[in-house]
């Protein structure tokens, strides 16, 4: 699996990479779409929302189950990936290039941990 080390990532699996002047883009970790499998619809908010760190802002639905995405910021969507609503198992094919939303806000102190901690994290594989 792959974890960017230029990115941050939440316990519960998003990623999110600063863009600078509090803008965030959030998107899916290559774990989570593993354990998901074949990512087939995905519902994104709309431009101009309000988002809140630890709560849902998107669902997606794959062969296995409906799973919420949850951002790892708070504040306003400011542009949604149009793209993966067409082709959401580009989710799949390349996760850090598949991102969901931009959104400008802050993370909270914590929210957001390095890779090597998210890594550390994840269930150990027997």
């Amino acid at each position: 699996m792959n974890f960017p080390a230029n990115l941050k990532y939440t316990k519960s699996h998003e990623w999110a990479k600063d863009l600078g002047g509090g803008v965030y883009e959030i998107g899916l970790t290559d774990y989570a779409q593993q354990e998901m499998g074949d990512i087939v619809f995905v519902n994104l908010p709309q431009v101009g929302d309000s988002i809140k760190a630890g709560a849902s802002f998107a669902d997606m639905e794959s062969v296995k189950a409906v799973s919420d995405v949850f951002s790892p910021v708070t504040g306003t969507v400011t542009e949604i990936n149009e793209a993966i609503m067409d082709a959401p198992e580009s989710i799949n094919k390349a996760p850090y290039e598949a991102w969901f939303i931009r959104a400008k806000g802050e993370a909270p102190a914590g929210e957001l941990i390095s890779a090597d901690e998210y890594q550390a994290s994840l269930p150990k594989k027997e």
